[in-house]
Formats: structure tokens, sequence, C-alpha cells
């Protein structure tokens, strides 16, 4: 059905259409049925109507950031004394005003002027391309099945998932474990090490708790990666472990072990601040299911850890976290407490979240070895969310198997996390590694390609080959968008002006809020073709990539897949401040595997670590001599993330 053309001043078109009132003529009508799909033909020789053709030849520019094309004859005027006819030129400040009018229409009208302006520039730098890129991919064709989102609706009310029934990991033997004297020697012990001295009572949780809150208090004014110590409770939790074990319980490796959360996650008691100005005083009476798991397991809680404003990298109201590998870097990736504090032996083991990047990133830069798990793997109840479909929560440790040991006390169903599942998560210690194909990209790191080769893998040489071209560009609306979904309130009522990083989410969630709906959906119908595209070309059990390339993380998170970082090896810094400098940069290597594969990666990993030692290196958070300063503000910025859209 065609709707017929509809002339603005006709009278028979004063009630509107979708409300109760009338519509004014000269400023609301046009542009409401534009946004209704009707054609509109807009009469000039009538003066009422001028302001109405002055309007919609304005408020295309709107229609342009949608990608809708609408043709608005453009009107003609006589000028004087020439009386030679031209083309108005449009005015920028009228541009403005009639863009605000259609963000009114939006029930967006809390913009001023000067933000339209920039959602205008970057909606047509950034979302046109996406727009037309997976139109071209999935929408060319009309109704049918092909390309579904895998964003799928279940109606079942059954939230009550059996749970699998998975064998009890057969942890490493580590019997010869003694206590070292040096209180720096055991901070930088592994889980497993740990959990051998207290289950032996070599040591006490509550002697570990004043270790660790010690090295908390001692380096975190350099590192400002603590948002919050838990001190009361890690000391109630300790003496509890130690209580138990006294009576002859033991519940497992985790038992009395100190750890940190990143601080997203919500401890009854104590701030949740989303590292936000907006919520730095923000207390939430919930216990987040990771947090109920770890203390299930007896672990013990001992300090809230920086996140990133609103997981956003590294900026949060209280400053920048950096790097205890080179203090003049900051931390990169919005977990960054999590990887510091384990990278200079605040924590043995830290819970952080990704949603793109974010665990990947910091563990990368500050040396930690840390697993982001299959997405539905961990529960996300009192987690603050950006994306229901990309948000994942995993551990930073010392080493793969200590990743292991984490993630199997906190998997599991969720029952108020929909997105969680129960998987059968297999025991990566028993894993016979030379029965396994493992391919390795053109940028991976050869060290751990012939390490892995000499432990008698089947290393072969692998490419991951897809046809979608705007991965960046579907993870960036897929975020953006499910991200406004949740902080819709703080964006209309001009809290993010409060935001400690005006590039970051302020201008991205501006630019998702005029993102269609429709093109939503073709995101995620691109999404699915990539999905199933990848899964094809996964002709191997597992693959060695570089785990910082954004295409590389953009796609991982997209299609679940899990990864572990392992660090492989350090090199000097550039232009050190002394030639004793002792600052090193951190070379990495990613370890792919396919969804609920996750031993596959966490046995490689403990393969590759069980015959190198860079997990074990130390961080020289101590050299800070006096031509050993720290610069304020620190010379080396870390570059911003660059989309690209291939048209």
């Amino acid at each position: 059905m065609v709707a017929p053309p509809i002339t603005t001043c006709d009278p028979t078109i004063r009630p509107c259409l979708l409300t109760r009132g009338p519509l004014p003529r000269t400023r609301t009508c046009a542009p409401l049925l534009l946004l209704l799909g009707l054609t509109v033909s807009l009469t000039v020789a009538n003066p009422s109507c001028e302001s109405s053709v002055s309007m919609v030849r304005n408020c295309k520019q709107l229609w342009k950031i949608l990608d809708r094309k609408v043709s608005v004859p453009r009107r003609r005027i006589t000028t004087s004394p020439s009386n030679i006819t031209q083309t108005e030129l449009p005015d920028k400040t009228m541009e403005a005003k009639c863009l605000q009018s259609m963000f009114e229409l939006i029930d967006s009208g809390f913009f001023n002027e000067t933000k339209i302006q920039e959602i205008a520039n970057g909606a047509t730098e950034m979302n046109l391309p996406i727009y037309r890129t997976n139109r071209k991919l999935v929408a060319t064709n009309n109704g049918g099945l092909e390309n579904p989102s895998p964003l799928v609706f279940n109606a079942s009310w059954n939230r009550e998932v059996p749970r699998a029934q998975a064998k009890r990991f057969n942890y490493p033997s580590i019997s010869r474990v003694r206590l070292p004297r040096d209180e720096e020697d055991i901070a930088f012990m592994s889980v497993l090490e740990l959990g051998e001295l207290i289950k032996t009572k070599q040591v006490t949780s509550k002697e570990l708790v004043r270790i660790y809150l010690t090295r908390l208090k001692r380096y975190n004014h350099v590192l400002e990666s603590v948002v919050t110590y838990t001190e009361e409770l890690a000391y109630k939790q300790a003496k509890e472990a130690d209580d138990l074990l006294s009576q002859g319980t033991y519940l497992g490796p985790l038992h009395g072990i100190p750890y940190g959360l990143k601080d997203i996650i919500a401890v009854p008691g104590y701030k949740t601040t989303w590292g936000s100005t907006s919520f730095k005083d923000q207390i939430l009476d919930i216990e987040a299911w990771v947090y109920k798991r770890l203390k299930a397991s007896g672990a013990v809680l001992v300090a809230k850890l920086v996140t990133g404003s609103l997981a956003y990298d590294d900026i949060w109201f209280g400053g920048r976290t950096r790097n205890p590998w080179n203090i003049e870097e900051f931390s990169t990736g919005s977990s960054a407490g999590p990887a510091a504090s384990t990278s200079a032996g605040m924590v043995p083991f830290a819970i952080g979240s990704e949603t793109a990047g974010s665990m990947t990133y910091p563990a990368a830069r500050c040396g930690v070895t840390a697993f982001r798990p299959t997405f539905g793997s961990v529960g996300r109840t009192g987690v603050m969310s950006l994306s229901e479909s990309l948000d994942k929560l995993g551990p930073f440790c010392r080493t793969a198997a200590d990743c292991a040991v984490v993630l199997d006390a906190i998997k599991g169903k969720d029952p108020e996390d929909l997105s969680s599942r129960e998987i059968a998560f297999e025991d990566p210690f028993s894993v016979d590694i030379t029965k396994l194909t493992v391919g390795y990209t053109k940028d991976a790191d050869m060290k751990v390609v012939e390490v892995l080769g000499s432990k008698g893998v089947n290393m072969v040489p692998f490419e991951l080959n897809y046809t979608v071209d705007s991965v960046q560009g579907i993870l960036n609306f897929t975020m953006n968008v499910d991200m406004l979904a949740h902080f819709d309130e703080w964006q209309r009522t001009g809290q993010e002006d409060l935001y400690e990083a005006q590039d970051q989410w302020p201008v991205e969630l501006r630019r998702a809020r005029v993102v269609t709906a429709v093109d939503y959906i073709q995101a995620q119908r691109a999404r699915g073709k990539l999905i199933r595209e990848v899964e094809k070309s996964f002709t191997v059990d597992a693959f060695i990539g570089n785990v910082t390339d954004w295409e590389k993380v953009c796609m991982g998170n997209l299609v679940g897949l899990p990864v572990l970082v392992i660090p492989t090896c350090f090199k000097n810094i550039s232009e050190p401040p002394t030639k004793s400098c002792r600052r090193r940069t951190t070379i990495n290597a990613g370890i792919y595997a396919p969804p609920e594969r996750d031993h596959i990666a966490l046995a490689l990993g403990m393969a590759y670590q069980s015959v190198t030692d860079a997990h074990k290196k130390r961080p020289p958070i101590d050299d800070l001599g006096p031509d050993d300063s720290i610069p304020n503000p620190p010379r080396a910025i870390i570059p911003p993330r660059r989309l690209h859209i291939h048209e």
C-alpha cells in the first residue's frame, strides 16, 4: 500500500496521526510525517509554509545520519537588488535548531546544539559505512530466513537447568612446596602453590591476607589500581577459612587464598563504584554470582580493584592505572586494576571482565596470564551490564593452571542471568596435547609455535577466513547500543558531562542514540553470518595468534571464543630514562579455541609454561630511584582504538 502525497499546509492534515492533539503546521508536522515514512510534498507558494520548507530542508541532515534518502524540493528565492534567482544557502544555526527539533521527535531533545552537531559528524563518519556494509551482507534479499540474528528469543519459563556432571579435575601434585622466608617470594607464588602451603598448614589464610594487604597499600599510590580495601571482610573470611581447616574441612585449592574483584562486581556493604564519578558512592546490596561462588570455594576478598569508568579503558574517578612493568605507561583496558595488581604481586589472582578487549589488552600490557572464557560460562548477576551478548567474566592469574582452577570455581548456570549456561568444562590437566592440531597465524609469536611443536603438538600454518568485512562496526553497534539501553537515564540527565574521559563513552553513546532499530538488527544478522563462517573456517583444535589485534578482539568477542593470554618474553623500552633502567615491554601470545573448548586453550598454555619462565618474571616496581621517577603525565600515551570499515 502506497500512501498518497500529503501537503503539510493542507487543513485536512491538521490532526496528528499518532497523537490526540493537532500538530503545528510550521515546525513539526512535516518532519513527523517523514519519520512515519510518508511522502511529503511541500507547497511553497503559501507564505505560511516557508518555515516548514526550511525545516524539512535542514532536517534532511538527520535523515542522512540515518542513511535515509529523502528528496525535498529546494525553495527558490529572489534576491535584491539584482533580482537574480539563487538557491538559498543553509544556515548552520538554523540547521542545528532544526536537527534539535528532530531529536525531540525521538525523545532526545536533551542534547544541546554542540552535541547534536558532534553526533551528526560522528554518525556520518562511523554509522553510515556500517549501515551500508551490513545491508550489502545480509539485507539484499527481501523476506526469507537467511542470515538470522544470533539473539534468539527463548519463551521458556524454566530457569532451573540441571548441572552438567563433569569429572573432578586431577589437579597436579605439588607436594614439595615449602614456605619461603621472604614475603615477596610468597606474594609471587601461584594459587596452587599457596593452596598447598595452606593445606599443609605452613601458612594461614590470615597471614596471607596481611601480606597482600600490605603490598596493596604499599604500591597503590604508584599504580592507582585499588578502589576499596575490604580489610575487615578479608580478616573475617580468613578466620573462617582457618577455622574450617583446623576442624578438618578443606574446600579445595582456593581455600583461604586472597583475591581481588574488578569494581563492577557487587559485594554487600562495600562501594561498587563502576569507576565513575556518577556512581562513586554507590553501595549495592547484592551478592554477585561470581563473588558467591568464590566465597563458597573458601577464597578471601581483599580489595575491589580499578575498573575504567563504566568499564571503558583505564581512566577512573581516582586517576589512571599504570603498568607495573613500565610505570611510564598506563595499563590500558577497563580491567586495569585486576591486571596491574596481579602483575605487581598485590593479589595472587583477580576477577576481571571483557566486553571488547578489557581483559586481553591489560593482561598483555601488564604481562600476566589471563583467560577470557566461552561466552555464558560465568554468571553475571550483580555485575554492571554493558551488553548482555558480549559481557564475560574471567580470571587474571600467574599461570594457565591457576586460570583453570579459578574458572572451575566460578563457572556455572546463574538462574538470574539468562545468557549463562551450564557448560561442561572438561579437565585441562588430562588433555593429551600430542593428539591436537594447532594452527598459527602470520602474526603469531613463533616462540610459542616452536615450544609447543617440541612437545609433540601438530603445528600447522592457519588463517581464520570469513567474508564479513564490518566486524569492528558490528561490535561497535552492538556494544554501544546495548550500553546506551543500560545507561539511558545517565545520558538523559546530563551525567555524561561528569564522565572522566569525554572522548570515550559520551561520544560513542551519543552516536548510538541515532542507530535505528532496523540497522541494529541488520548488524546482528551480519554477526550471525560471521559466527557461521568462523565455525566453518575453524578447522583446527586451537590456534596461536596476536591477542591485541583489534580485528581479532572484535571477532572473538562477537563469536564468543575463549582465549588465553600468556606472556612470552620482555624487551627493553625505547628511550629508557637511565642505562640501568629495568622497565620492560611485554611480548604476548593468544591461544584461541572454539566455544566450549576452553580446556584445550588452557592445556596448551600449561604445556608452554611448563618449560618457559616469562610468567614467573617480576616487574621492577621497586626501582623508583631519584633518576627513575614517574613522569607525570607519562610520556607513553596509548593511542585510541581505530575502527576500520571496508566498503
